[in-house]
């Protein structure tokens, strides 16, 4: 062997494998080759240092706080059950609730498209005096 000093060998037990990219694990700072570099691949016992993650509630969408040593299912379900600020009717509403007063049409806007003449609620189509035969004023409109 030519450069017997370069590399190293795995640190896990089953493989022993020699390196010459060797990886240095972030948590217990032991040499790993590329097969045995993530935390579960090599047990590693300090990956509780460096592997936080942080659970989400699936009905609202916030982050909950795990303390060391307790089991992230249990305080999830705990603020599912308490905390939770989840709302099913939100889910429900809907966007296009705003109703052309039109006779005959039936079409719904997000927004409130309002007559200045008559104050009446009316799709985009028919949002002109002319177009829904306006009736709040007695001066004369002109078709633009």
């Amino acid at each position: 062997m030519e450069l017997p000093g370069l590399g190293q060998r795995c640190a896990e037990r089953s493989c022993r494998r020699l390196d010459f990219l060797p990886l240095k694990c972030d948590a217990c700072e032991e040499v790993f080759c590329k097969d045995h570099i993530r935390y579960d691949d090599h047990k590693c016992t300090s990956a509780y240092k460096k592997n936080v993650q942080v659970p989400v509630c699936p009905l609202c969408n916030t982050p909950i706080p795990v303390q060391k040593g307790e089991i992230p299912d249990v305080v999830v379900g705990a603020h599912m059950d308490k905390d939770c600020k989840y709302n099913p009717a939100q889910q429900k509403q809907r966007i296009f609730t705003n109703k052309c007063l039109k006779p005959g049409c039936k079409r719904k806007e997000m927004m409130k498209v309002v007559c200045e003449q008559c104050g009446g609620n009316f799709c985009i189509k028919h949002r002109h005096p002319l177009d829904h035969d306006c009736k709040g004023s007695s001066r004369p409109t002109s078709k633009a």
